[in-house]
């Protein structure tokens, strides 16, 4: 498996929808996405994808594979 590339001199972005300052920030190096909550520090936690992953995760999201069903919802 590749090593990862660190990330932390990175330049985080924002989503543009967020509002409130509580959102998801992704930055890009390497072939490689970084995601991690804004509200959190250089020695924070990130979670990174290869290019692929994340294209994938987005593809996904974009096609509601994430939405509950309807029957799920409903019982709670």
């Amino acid at each position: 498996m590749a090593s990862q590339p660190s990330f932390d001199d990175a330049v985080w972005q924002t989503a543009r929808r967020c509002t409130n300052g509580n959102c998801v920030e992704v930055a890009y190096r390497d072939g490689h996405v970084a995601v991690r909550n804004s509200k959190a520090g250089p020695s924070d936690s990130i979670v990174v994808f290869t290019q692929h992953e994340w294209t994938t995760f987005l593809d996904a999201v974009r096609n509601g594979e994430f939405s509950p069903a309807d029957e799920v919802t409903e019982g709670m």
